[in-house]
């Protein structure tokens, strides 16, 4: 896999994905914030990555938040519609890890995810990812949607410790 940072055509690959079923929730253009954020190059900023599989198909994306915690970084990311539920979450999720640690030294990472996602909680755990806490996120019709944090203990960082 390769990763850089994501490209304004692929961008608005991943501002046109939609997902099936319950998974629609993470469609992008669900919630304006987050579809102008990766729409906007301004917005996203150095934040936003792509990962390329090897036949350089847009395999995903992640971003990366600092948190108020030195040497905590909180990851955001999406798989393509197309690659989900075929067993490359796995490693998808531990290169954009090894590539977050190489080039950030993070002690830990953070990730929230929909607790109805056992699919990609099931991958995270496999990673390395510990379940924390759970909450509720409420949308703008005040819709509740019970989340879980995740996180990783990078083993070995010094640096932001």
């Amino acid at each position: 896999m390769r990763i850089s940072s994501l490209t304004q055509i692929n961008a608005e690959k991943v501002a046109a994905w939609h997902y099936p079923d319950q998974y629609a929730f993470y469609n992008t253009d669900a919630d304006q914030e987050d579809y102008q954020e990766v729409k906007s190059a301004q917005q996203r900023g150095n934040r936003f990555y792509q990962v390329l599989n090897s036949a350089d198909d847009l395999l995903g994306y992640f971003a990366i938040e600092t948190t108020s915690t030195p040497g905590v970084l909180e990851v955001g990311l999406g798989m393509a519609p197309a690659f989900t539920g075929q067993g490359q979450g796995l490693s998808f999720v531990n290169a954009l890890v090894a590539f977050i640690v190489a080039q950030y030294q993070p002690s830990k990472l953070i990730m929230d995810v929909a607790k109805f996602n056992q699919r990609a909680q099931t991958v995270y755990q496999r990673a390395g990812f510990i379940a924390t806490r759970t909450y509720d996120q409420f949308d703008e019709q005040g819709q509740v949607y019970p989340f879980i944090t995740m996180e990783k203990v990078i083993q070995g960082v010094t640096k932001g410790s």
